[in-house]
């Protein structure tokens, strides 16, 4: 599905890298036959998983997909597998990417996706030369390193980027077609998506799991670092479970770790790795999961109200495109100028003049000539001859005769990229303009 695509794919819409194995390689392959970015979620550190878990994903598209990996953790091995296997693109989170590590990633042909949670944060991307941003709100699930809302973070970093041609991508809550459209207002040129594609067929999440993210809404989540304390104490958003509702008000809630002073709350198969699950550990539920699912930690953000329904990861996307699409036709109408009475009068001049172009439908084109439109200013009247032209693909553009009466002053309309041009005649440039001379 095209719209507004960024980076070579053919939509906007990127999957957030959840892990530990949630974006496996039917829910990012799903994703990206859909036209989106799939990000993988790599494993930590390990080659051969990292490979094993690429060529699954490749075996189910032939669409271009990347990778996500935490830069807290060494993962040298991880993004040599990424670097052989030549995907598209790799995103980073959570610590710095300097440039020589861009600089080797394009060598290979992969983009550089940065994930950060502040403006220094992007200040630092942008200097290491990333091709693109994502912008996380503190609403969102998963880990979350800042501690700005997606409407005050998103256009400080759109305006920071400014014209340096590298898209800023939101994250954060961004559950529907709604929120999709008010992050494009606010300058992104794409999502990212992580609680909204927990709850698709694809995803390898416990339906556990998946049940329970209908049944939160927006006030009953929480920004935590009570889980993973064991290898990594870091901030995550999450539902505000019964379980999670009694340990974060525990007295001790600051000494709670994972480690072997916790009892075993279950095991999980994670990219074919036997996972023993101590209490507080950081690991959502996957398929494989089994114990205590309610004494484990579901990761989830904001947005968990708007997610009703299990569907096709598909059919996410599409509801994310055509929600947009209706939603801006809407706003066009309801909220753009209406035609003026001089508009009216302009749009019927337009009838009034014509030109013949054999084998072109009747149109509207630029005519670059400026010295010609200088003269029929004076004379008042014309009848004009498109010049010759240096292209041959647009010698027959001088079969085309142009006349117009001129009543005042010249008006130039700038319309031809709405029309449905012959692709010679687009690659050539070689327009007339229409003249429209009523004074107003």
């Amino acid at each position: 599905m095209k719209f507004g695509g960024i980076l070579g794919f053919d939509n906007g819409i990127m999957l957030a890298p959840m892990g530990a194995d949630v974006a496996g390689p039917k829910l990012v392959a799903a994703v990206a036959n859909a036209g989106g970015i799939g990000l993988l979620a790599s494993p930590v550190n390990n080659y051969d998983s990292t490979v094993r878990a690429i060529k699954e994903t490749k075996k189910l598209t032939k669409k271009p997909f990347g990778v996500g990996l935490l830069l807290e953790f060494d993962n040298a091995k991880s993004i040599k597998a990424i670097f052989d296997e030549k995907l598209a693109c790799m995103e980073v989170y959570w610590g710095q990417f300097p440039k020589e590590m861009v600089d080797e990633a394009h060598k290979h042909g992969i983009k550089v996706i940065h994930q950060v949670g502040s403006v220094k944060g992007a200040e630092r991307a942008i200097a290491a030369g990333v091709d693109c941003i994502v912008a996380q709100g503190v609403e969102a699930g998963g880990h979350v390193s800042g501690t700005v809302a997606l409407t005050a973070l998103l256009p400080r970093i759109v305006d920071l980027v400014g014209d340096r041609g590298i898209p800023v991508v939101a994250a954060g809550s961004i559950s529907d077609a709604r929120g999709y459209v008010a992050a494009l207002s606010l300058g992104a040129q794409g999502i990212c998506v992580g609680t909204r594609f927990i709850a698709t067929n694809e995803a390898y999440a416990n339906e556990y799991y998946k049940q329970q993210l209908l049944l939160y809404d927006e006030q009953q989540t929480d920004r935590t670092d009570l889980y993973g304390r064991a290898t990594w104490r870091a901030y995550v958003r999450c539902l505000n479970t019964p379980f999670h509702e009694k340990w974060r008000n525990a007295s001790n809630f600051d000494t709670l770790v994972n480690d072997e002073s916790q009892p075993v709350i279950g095991h999980s198969l994670i990219y074919w790795e036997d996972i023993t699950l101590r209490r507080f550990a950081g690991q959502v539920p996957n398929p494989t999961t089994e114990g205590e699912l309610e004494n484990m930690v579901m990761l989830a953000g904001q947005g968990v109200g708007l997610v009703n329904d299990i569907v096709p990861a598909t059919e996410v996307i599409r509801r994310y495109i055509e929600g947009a699409k209706k939603i801006i036709g809407e706003l066009n109408e309801n909220y753009l100028t209406k035609p003026t009475q001089k508009y009216n009068q302009l749009h019927q001049e337009k009838e009034k003049v014509s030109f013949v172009h054999t084998g072109v439908p009747k149109a509207w084109y630029y005519w670059d000539d400026f010295e010609e439109v200088e003269k029929a200013k004076q004379r008042k009247t014309t009848s004009a001859q498109p010049i010759e032209r240096k292209t041959t693909q647009a010698s027959s553009m001088n079969a085309c005769h142009l006349h117009a009466q001129v009543h005042g002053r010249l008006v130039m309309n700038s319309i031809s990229q709405s029309l449905n041009l012959p692709e010679q005649m687009k690659a050539s440039k070689a327009y007339i303009s229409m003249y429209e001379f009523n004074k107003f």
